[in-house]
């Protein structure tokens, strides 16, 4: 990095000033990718950056997944996955290591960075508190033989339904950091694993955040040419899925955004996680980055 002269830094710290006033005292969830965690110094970098966001009177609300870690798990415990179209099927011996995973090593690996980083970081799961209740994921698929729809069970994999906030209400606003394990409880007591994108568009509704950030590994909504999309409506992220320039992984993406508007958040922004620090650049700088949807 180029050093930058005292004039210049201090300039960027007065560019952040109003930027800083319109998320004051806000709540912004912010959803942390398996892949977009990367390696050390990025988790670092970003635990950093939450810190900061803190420090300037803004409430951060941490959700995060683990795809990767978790395929690592299972593999090394010769645990082998059953798929039925593309998703994984989570049986009871999975779900144990899912929950493993997720609520332990991911979780407190996080909370470990930003408490070294001088945050207060508080690693929970969706389990605690009954903050979220979820029903089991059906799917059905189309059957290429007979063309019948066919359900498929997905296993221990839910949906969220209610959110209760009695427990994030003790630590938001207290200088605590809810670092968040996308883990539910179903009405039975069972154990589901949730999407984390739909976990912490269920959250961030529940919270009426102001904004959503949805760290990924992709800059965000691209168009037909591959140029980046900074802004949409829901209006017109409908139309892109429609005429299929949002295809493949990105339709449950913007889905999760218009379902997170729908459920009460007043911004969902699609960023590339893998940028160094990309929550500051789309929170204090004038040009942003990534994909901004709205209502």
């Amino acid at each position: 990095m180029t050093d930058i002269s005292p004039l210049d830094q201090a300039r960027i710290l007065s560019e952040a000033l109003p930027h800083m006033q319109q998320y004051d005292e806000e709540t912004i969830v912010i959803k942390y990718g398996g892949h977009a965690m990367g390696d050390e110094e990025t988790a670092k970098n970003f635990a950093r950056d939450i810190v900061l966001l803190e420090q300037t009177a803004i409430n951060p609300v941490v959700v995060h997944g683990g795809g990767p870690q978790i395929a690592t798990m299972l593999k090394r415990l010769g645990i082998v996955s059953e798929f039925a179209a593309g998703l994984r099927i989570t049986d009871a011996a999975t779900i144990e290591i899912v929950e493993m995973v997720l609520a332990g090593s991911v979780n407190k690996q996080i909370v470990g960075y930003i408490n070294e980083a001088g945050g207060k970081a508080v690693g929970l799961s969706g389990k605690d508190g009954n903050m979220v209740k979820a029903s089991k994921t059906t799917r059905t698929i189309i059957d290429p033989d007979s063309n019948i729809e066919k359900a498929i069970d997905l296993g221990f994999v839910g949906d969220p339904e209610k959110v209760d906030l009695t427990l994030l209400n003790q630590l938001i606003g207290y200088e605590l950091i809810p670092v968040l394990a996308p883990l539910a409880t179903s009405k039975e007591g069972q154990t589901l694993n949730i999407n984390a994108d739909t976990f912490a568009g269920a959250v961030a509704g529940a919270l009426k955040a102001k904004r959503l950030l949805l760290l990924t590994d992709v800059p965000g909504v691209l168009d037909k040419s591959k140029k980046l999309i900074p802004q949409l409506s829901v209006k017109d992220a409908r139309k892109l899925i429609a005429d299929g320039t949002i295809s493949g992984g990105m339709i449950p993406k913007v889905e999760t955004c218009i379902y997170a508007l729908e459920q009460g958040v007043e911004g969902v922004v699609i960023i590339d996680g893998k940028m160094q620090h990309a929550v500051l650049l789309e929170l204090f700088t004038n040009q942003g980055t990534g994909t901004l949807i709205h209502k």
